[in-house]
């Protein structure tokens, strides 16, 4: 007799694994699943919230009853939009943006109805009020005060159809934020330069030639390997906007105008001058016309207003009073290096010539190149520089567990972190670039964070480290500029207070509740140690020979750190400045945000703003992440991470006992406390005195008598 039984029904493993835990089995999801998984997920979110409720109303009032409750209930969908989230700047495919873009509003309203629940706003306020309150600990007084103005910021208070047209805004820069991230990533992808002649890659090094003739093969070989017809002598070569390709040829190109060609298609990039119908200038326009209302119906004067009310800086004049601080000693010395760089090249440089000039004047001053020193920086032996630096500051040891591990690429590696013979973290390293589903940029994620549950047990924090260095090519692993040795030592330096955490609050810990213009700090005081003699002499061995850097080598290459510094620091400051001022009201009548950027240039810029510049549209920091009327974090907390380092200095930086001793106290305070503690408290407990701008400069070559 035939079977009329129905078929088995297909795990949906994104929802299953959203209800578990553990590591993401990533080889197991597809876009597919997304949809139903969060449906399901936000079905039950909103029956436990409404039992949370209703216990709430009946007066109860314990930590544990309202934040440990709150967190228990929202973790299964903050686990399965984490991957999807992660998954979007990973492996981002036309499927996963459908199924993305139809269940984000629901995410959002659902959060945004937990966040504007009276119920559970008025229990987080009992409980502040209390005379109990005070016998919490300092990390839970503090994640109280900060879901308290979370919940102010995410329209509790508002009524009718005030809130009605917050949660439409909210809503709406969700969607604008990630339309804006995806033409960016499009525009990207779109646009390339085939070069055939021998004499358009003149000046371009073997690795570089190697990498573009693997990216032609790539994009013409599809399914047919026997398509690929290029090689690394004789091309056709592919130039691409991806940094590992487009940085190299602005630096060693010899055509200026193919540098020409290539940097315009980079500054036009998702604009009405690319050609790509990717034109980000509108979703600009709306972005800062919602969150200028936004942050008005909350009762705030402009954007940068509402901003600044969650970081560590005091003020919008503070910030201003840092940046002009800066401005005021860097702007003199880049009109020099200016000056200089267009003496050495015999004419006037214009901004598709400073790569290519600047690495010139470099090599003819410190008689080392960028491709030179790439030779002494494989990745392997940068990877175990690295783990072996952290090793020495803060007792951990790294192993390799990928085999072991699903993972969402090939090229993705996972690691487990060891500290007294006992397994404390873990973290995933996608290392390599990949144009055609990676987004560009680097940065550190939270897969799982640390948590002490009821029965006392306590989850491992996971990271997400993510780079886009280049990819291995001729049988040779990746060579890394030293620009990339630093980003990855900087996004490490992200995952180890992440990772290093000891704070029980979920809430509070690793990054969780640091302020923003503070999180920088262990990512930029992990930079200082790739310079460090001793730490790079450790780790730096030629590819082919396995040579240690030379000393005479280092000598250079710590000289030159200082070079054209003034110039690159005055670029962060315009990004900076400018991020504020589009942030601070309503654009004056008849200006765009680019007559805004013109404007600003003319005290933050040596070279005037081309007429054709739409880097604003690709510059997602602002538009499409984290960073909106807070760039000007990355500075705020460069002062404390060149400070932080300032500590090892004083004690003997070459000392071991004594780099032991301070490095155990920044594990103990700046890794460990994460959000429990105001970091200005942290910096101090590290440091004993606040922070100043001293060693910034004093490093940076710009101080008096340096």
């Amino acid at each position: 007799m035939t079977s009329t039984l129905p078929p088995p029904v297909a795990e949906n493993v994104l929802l299953t694994f959203a209800r578990t835990g553990g590591l993401p089995p990533f080889s197991r999801f597809t876009p597919e699943q997304v949809e139903p998984a969060i449906d399901a997920l936000l079905t039950t979110l909103e029956g436990d919230r409404n039992a949370l409720e209703t216990t709430l109303a009946r007066g109860t009032t314990s930590y544990d009853d309202v934040v440990e409750a709150i967190a228990t209930i929202t973790e299964p969908v903050e686990r399965a939009w984490g991957v999807v989230s992660h998954l979007m700047g990973v492996k981002n495919t036309p499927a996963l943006r459908e199924a993305q873009q139809k269940a984000q509003p629901r995410v959002i309203a659902a959060m945004m109805a937990l966040a504007q629940s009276e119920s559970i706003t008025k229990a987080l306020q009992a409980i502040k009020d209390a005379p109990a309150f005070t016998a919490l600990s300092p990390a839970r007084q503090r994640i109280i005060d900060s879901k308290l103005l979370d919940a102010r910021l995410s329209g509790f208070g508002l009524q009718g159809a005030v809130l009605e047209r917050f949660n439409a805004i909210q809503q709406e820069l969700s969607e604008l934020a990630t339309r804006f991230s995806n033409n960016v990533l499009d525009a990207t992808k779109a646009w390339t330069l085939d070069l055939n002649d021998g004499a358009d890659v003149d000046g371009l090094p073997v690795s570089w030639k190697a990498s573009a003739s693997l990216a032609f093969n790539d994009a013409v070989r599809g399914d047919n390997p026997a398509a690929a017809i290029s090689t690394t002598e004789t091309g056709p070569w592919r130039v691409s906007l991806d940094m590992p390709s487009l940085l190299p040829f602005m630096r060693y190109a010899t055509r200026r105008d193919l540098r020409e060609r290539a940097y315009k298609a980079n500054l036009a990039r998702a604009s009405e001058l690319d050609g790509g119908g990717n034109d980000n200038r509108t979703l600009i326009a709306d972005i800062l016309r919602l969150r200028d209302e936004k942050a008005r119906l909350l009762g705030y004067e402009s954007y940068a207003a509402l901003s600044l009310a969650t970081k560590m800086a005091p003020s919008a004049d503070d910030v201003h009073r840092l940046l002009r601080e800066l401005r005021d000693v860097s702007k003199p010395v880049a009109v020099l290096e200016h000056k200089e760089l267009s003496e050495f090249a015999g004419f006037a440089v214009l901004q598709w010539d400073i790569e290519f000039w600047s690495e010139k004047l470099r090599e003819s001053r410190y008689a080392y190149s960028e491709e030179e020193l790439r030779q002494y920086f494989p990745f392997p032996a940068v990877l175990e520089g690295l783990f072996g630096v952290c090793k020495r500051l803060f007792d951990i040891d790294v192993v390799d567990e990928t085999k072991q591990t699903d993972r969402w690429h090939e090229d993705v590696r996972f690691f487990r972190v060891w500290r007294e013979g006992k397994a404390i973290a873990a973290f995933y390293l996608d290392p390599y670039a990949r144009s055609a589903d990676k987004r560009g940029g680097a940065w550190m994620d939270d897969c799982i964070t640390r948590r002490r549950h009821a029965d006392g047990t306590v989850r491992q924090p996971v990271a997400y480290l993510v780079c886009n260095q280049p990819p291995p090519a001729d049988g040779k692993p990746s060579l890394l500029p030293l620009r990339d040795v630093e980003t990855l030592f900087h996004e490490f330096g992200h995952g180890l207070q992440h990772m290093l955490t000891t704070v029980d609050d979920v809430d509070a810990s690793g990054i969780r509740n640091v302020e923003w213009d503070a999180v920088e700090l262990p990512s930029q005081f992990m930079e200082n140690w790739v310079t460090h003699k001793a730490t790079l002499l450790g780790f730096a061995r030629h590819v082919d020979t396995k040579a240690p850097l030379p000393l005479e080598l280092f000598e250079k290459l710590k000289a030159a750190k200082t070079f054209r510094v003034a110039s690159m620091m005055l670029r962060q400051l315009m990004f900076s400045t400018v991020d504020l001022a589009v942030h601070t009201g309503a654009l004056p009548e008849g200006k765009t945000v680019f007559d805004i950027q013109k404007d600003i240039a003319a005290d933050n810029a040596v070279l005037a703003v081309l007429d054709e510049d739409r880097f604003l549209c690709s510059f997602s920091h602002i538009f499409a992440g984290g960073y909106a009327a807070g760039y000007y974090s990355y500075k705020w907390a460069e002062v404390l991470s060149a400070d932080a380092f300032g500590a090892f200095e004083d004690a003997g930086v070459d000392d071991e006992a004594s780099v032991k001793a301070v490095g155990a106290r920044f594990r103990d305070t700046v890794l460990a406390l994460g959000g429990s503690v105001h970091p200005g408290e942290v910096f101090e407990s590290f440091r004993g005195r606040a922070p100043s701008t001293a060693a910034l400069l004093r490093h940076a070559g710009l101080a008096s008598g340096s």
